[in-house]
């Protein structure tokens, strides 16, 4: 929500490793309009801001905020990465049909973080130019979609991830997705 932008950018100004990416999250976006934000484009011009994210669309929630609103929001965001020039740090729960139309029209630099989709679907998420991000289920047992994605990711384009809190700007799925 828009109090946690500004403590983002309040952490990324109080301490020289951290930088951040904002956006208006899912569960936020009934009650954060984008087009209501007059200080959107002041945060997405912040030298330590190196993102939009987390943004995307999770149809697992939808009772909390419909499909269309959800897209809404999302492409409104794309458009602002876009015009910044930043990458994109994508959330996609059971809404990969939809994800990937939108992918395809806005091709926004970045990543789709905890990808959960079919190898294909990495694969043309890859072709997109984006990097696909994968946590620690890779790991389990039952994990068949996320370790057959690991075995069909080029290498530079996979990113391991982690929520823990003490990433560093040169491990974090932001700047590997703005790195050359």
């Amino acid at each position: 929500d828009y109090e946690s932008l500004k403590k983002t950018v309040a952490l990324c100004e109080k301490y020289d490793y951290i930088y951040g990416a904002v956006g208006i999250h899912r569960s936020a976006q009934t009650t954060c309009p984008i087009t209501g934000f007059r200080t959107w484009n002041a945060l997405l011009s912040h030298p330590k801001i190196v993102a939009v994210g987390e943004i995307g669309l999770d149809y697992h929630w939808e009772d909390e905020c419909p499909r269309e609103k959800q897209k809404e929001v999302l492409i409104a965001q794309l458009e602002l990465a876009k015009k910044h020039d930043l990458p994109v740090v994508i959330h996609d729960r059971e809404a990969h049909g939809d994800m990937m139309d939108i992918l395809r029209k806005y091709k926004p630099k970045g990543v789709v973080h905890c990808f959960s989709g079919s190898a294909e679907l990495a694969q043309e998420t890859v072709k997109l130019g984006m990097y696909i991000g994968l946590g620690g289920v890779v790991t389990f047992k039952n994990a068949r979609h996320s370790a057959e994605v690991a075995k069909t990711i080029p290498l530079d384009r996979l990113l391991t991830e982690t929520d823990a809190p003490t990433w560093r700007p040169c491990h974090s799925a932001a700047s590997a997705a703005t790195a050359p």
